[in-house]
């Protein structure tokens, strides 16, 4: 049996020719970071080469974030992003996870001033998920990696 590209839901609308493919995929990544390579980054040697923004409000904050980040909501960053950043560290902005575009909208706001900006794909929830340490108001904390988002035996997702 043979299924037509207009049967196909996939193949309803022809992908795009590698050339375009290629400069879309390129873009993608200059505006968004994997929680995992957020995570090696930061724990690596050396600094990493750029501040995490973690743009929830004070109670999300205290729930938990990722060690190292600012803490700064989103409604703030016209009038405290100028002390608590430097134009010249690139930003990694996150939230609270995929359904949240908490983040997006921090890096629009911090684009808009002036910073470099990236923002990082599945925000808290992932962190979490994954099962890199964090903090909370209560102290450090850290879940077991769900095998549905990272590997289980390995610290290397082959990504």
């Amino acid at each position: 049996m043979t299924i037509t590209a207009a049967a196909n839901p996939v193949l309803r609308v022809a992908p795009a020719d590698p050339a375009t493919a290629a400069a879309y995929f390129r873009a993608s990544l200059a505006f968004h970071a994997d929680v995992a390579d957020v995570a090696a980054a930061l724990t690596g040697e050396g600094e990493p080469g750029f501040v995490v923004v973690d743009s929830r409000s004070t109670a999300a904050w205290g729930q938990g974030h990722i060690p190292g980040a600012v803490h700064l909501p989103t409604t703030l960053i016209p009038e405290q992003a100028a002390q608590l950043l430097d134009k010249s560290v690139p930003v990694v902005t996150y939230c609270w996870g995929p359904g949240c575009n908490g983040a997006t909208r921090a890096a629009l706001a911090l684009a808009e001033l002036g910073y470099q900006v990236k923002e990082m794909l599945g925000g808290f929830e992932y962190w979490a998920r994954e099962g890199f340490a964090y903090e909370t108001w209560e102290g450090p904390a850290r879940r077991a990696a769900d095998p549905l988002t990272a590997p289980v035996d390995s610290d290397d997702c082959g990504c």
